[in-house]
């Protein structure tokens, strides 16, 4: 098995033990970014998913920077994710340079983030699209066959195991479990903030140590931030955590 098989099967167990163990949603579409971005032959991975009323809100990225440019697609409300999300198909951008007319502000930003491609995958159960999952390359080019089949699906099983124990067709409970997703992301940037300006972290390796603790104290990501951010959690214990521990 090569070293990279290795990494597609724990990225797939990953997912199956968040089936078993429980879902924590922030926790899972962080690992499903990361993965992407370590797997695929893209710089950097985001991932947009929709409240109840179809509202889409940047839950996970990879990157600081790919997360800029994701909420900079929602403040401007153009972007091929968007466009991926609303149409409930792929949308494969391979340079764009040539894309300007279409997305005028979003092809300057993207270009300004060092991206030159985007390759944007539904997150979908069924009929029923729940977010999109932005690739975005450093190069122009095309995403290889196996490469998108595989982004593809990352995001089919994440899709699964993020409304497990749900009936798709109960379109209510997928509600209550996204806007669980999405609560918690607010709460988990204000704990991000908070760790960068005592630790004089960024915000990358603020999410890092965050995430670090809520492991290895099998907490999850959204009750963590929560208690970082109501101060019933010092900071200072996260920042000590994390310089115990290997990176």
């Amino acid at each position: 098995m090569t070293d990279r098989e290795r990494d597609v099967s724990r990225a797939f167990v990953a997912l199956a033990n968040h089936l078993v163990d429980g879902v924590d949603p922030v926790d899972l579409l962080s690992g499903l970014t990361a993965d992407c971005a370590r797997l695929l032959d893209v710089a950097s991975a985001g991932l947009l998913l929709a409240d109840p009323r179809g509202v889409l809100h940047v839950v996970a990225a990879s990157s600081e920077r790919t997360r800029d440019l994701e909420l900079f697609q929602l403040q401007r409300d153009q972007g091929p994710c968007l466009d991926c999300y609303h149409g409930g198909e792929p949308v494969t951008v391979v340079d764009l340079r040539q894309e300007r007319e279409r997305w005028p502000e979003f092809a300057d930003a993207a270009e300004s983030l060092g991206f030159r491609s985007v390759h944007a995958l539904p997150m979908r159960l069924r009929e029923n699209v729940l977010g999109a999952l932005g690739l975005f390359g450093s190069e122009v080019g095309e995403l290889n066959a196996d490469d998108l089949d595989l982004g593809q699906a990352l995001a089919h099983v994440a899709s699964v195991v993020l409304v497990a124990d749900r009936t798709a067709s109960d379109q209510s409970q997928i509600n209550e479990q996204l806007q669980q997703a999405l609560t918690s992301r607010v709460l988990i940037e204000q704990a991000k903030g908070m760790l960068a300006q005592v630790g004089g972290l960024d915000m990358d390796d603020a999410f890092a140590v965050l995430r670090r603790y809520a492991r290895d104290h099998n907490l999850r990501l959204g009750d963590l931030a929560g208690a970082v951010v109501r101060r019933a959690l010092p900071t200072q214990f996260l920042l000590d955590h994390a310089d115990t521990k290997p990176r």
